[in-house]
């Protein structure tokens, strides 16, 4: 639409055609006005019944909420409306009528359920604050790709359909592919390692990932966006360094460009950004702070894994982003590189937030001997795999790396209460449309 002016640019004594949603019409007897709603914002459309065209009047007035119009007139300052300025119209032209009953209220005047707001993604994308959500990810995602290049790493795209999954196991979504099995895959991991290997070094890739898990929780999807790094000649620390840099950029980006929706959300107080190092914590030391909180009815021994209460008290007993750092290899996958000095010992990481985990990284082994060992002690069979080993065979430096949930990085920025608000169509246990 050439003639179209968005409404934040419609100044007083312009002639403009505005285009838009039909946000709210009142009727206050010999006035009336229509607020219409674009992109940018709102503006006030004045209608004085007894001075113009009894046809524009019906239509203006008779158009449901929501129906896309355009409008075009002269623009004059008004104090009193909304954005300090309204259009009194010439011409008014109803686009797309909206059915007048509607699954739920783009106004946010009535509250919905999740259920009916993800059924009707696209009237609850009408929603300032739900607007907000989606271009803050989007500022994250270009903040995180713009570290990585600082970082001196390439994108990649890896596939999503495999032959085998990337940690085995139950939690693979299997299709169909020209006749053969095939899944759906669960990480980038191994492919991330292959391209570290090669003279790349240091790579990133932001895309899907797919887990067949039974939950139903407010933090788990079955497909989630994950921001994956792997760079060759580095160690877990080096790995967790790129972590820091990574999430604190996020969070700068958010803070430079993204007043308006901070705002929108009622964050602009509160929002801070991490102005120290994220602590990191050793397994160890970690469940002895957890123990010492108080918090969970049995105390942790060495070898359990975190639960969702343990990393709550932990979160809360230490207040921000910090890393836990060597975990007993047992827990860790069978790529986590063990410390030289202690097989016990892996060089796995996570990265914590006070609500939840974010991150799990570490260095990779790197000797095909070792990893072949690993496979087997994870009851894995290593020939499914022979695509990946084999290329230890041929120079494989040592290398470390990471992964990152990116709905559960928005998450935790924003407080959202459930995951699913930070994805656009959300795939879960009962969700598999829209």
């Amino acid at each position: 639409m050439q003639d179209r002016t968005y409404t934040a640019d419609a100044e007083p004594g312009d002639d403009v055609t505005v285009a838009g949603w039909v946000h709210e019409i009142r009727d206050l007897g010999g006035i009336a006005f229509l607020i219409l709603r674009d992109a940018t914002g709102k503006i006030q459309v004045k209608f004085e019944k007894d001075e113009m065209d009894e046809d524009l009047v019906e239509t203006g007035l008779g158009v449901a909420r929501e129906s896309v119009v355009k409008v075009s007139g002269a623009v004059e300052e008004e104090p009193r409306a909304p954005t300090g300025v309204e259009v009194t119209p010439e011409s008014l032209e109803v686009i797309s009528a909206a059915d007048p009953e509607l699954p739920l209220d783009p106004s946010g005047k009535v509250d919905a359920e999740m259920s009916t707001r993800l059924d009707n993604r696209t009237l609850d994308l009408r929603k300032e604050e739900v607007q907000a959500v989606f271009e803050i990810r989007a500022e994250i995602l270009r903040a995180v790709r713009e570290q990585f290049r600082e970082f001196g790493s390439t994108e990649i795209t890896t596939p999503k359909i495999v032959a085998t999954g990337t940690e085995g196991g139950t939690e693979l979504f299997p299709i169909t592919y020209f006749g053969e099995e095939a899944f759906m895959n669960q990480s980038p991991q191994l492919f991330k390692q292959l391209i570290a290997g090669s003279n790349v070094e240091r790579v990133f890739e932001i895309g899907p990932i797919f887990r067949a898990e039974e939950h139903n929780t407010p933090r788990h999807l079955n497909e989630a966006t994950s921001i994956d790094f792997e760079g060759a000649f580095c160690d877990q620390n080096d790995a967790m360094d790129v972590v820091e840099g990574v999430v604190t950029a996020a969070y700068e980006a958010i803070s430079e460009n993204c007043q308006d929706e901070l705002e929108a959300l009622g964050l602009e107080e509160e929002f801070e950004v991490p102005d120290e190092a994220f602590p990191r914590i050793s397994y160890e030391d970690a469940i002895e702070r957890i123990n010492a909180t108080g918090e969970l009815d049995e105390q942790l021994v060495w070898g359990d894994d975190l639960s969702t209460a343990a990393e709550e008290a932990l979160g809360a007993d230490v207040g921000g982003h910090y890393f836990i750092t060597d975990w007993p290899s047992e827990i860790k996958p069978f790529y986590i590189k063990d410390h030289d000095d202690d097989e016990q010992l892996s060089t796995g990481f996570d990265l914590m937030h006070p609500r939840m985990e974010l991150v799990s990284g570490g260095q990779r082994e790197h000797r095909h001997e070792k990893l072949i060992e690993g496979f087997e002690q994870q009851g894995l069979d290593p020939d499914q795999f022979e695509y990946y080993t084999k290329m230890f065979k041929y120079g494989m430096p040592p290398h470390a790396g990471f992964g990152l949930g990116g709905e559960r990085l928005v998450m935790t920025i924003l407080g959202l209460e459930n995951i699913r608000e930070a994805v656009l169509f959300p795939r879960d246990r009962q969700r598999l449309s829209p």
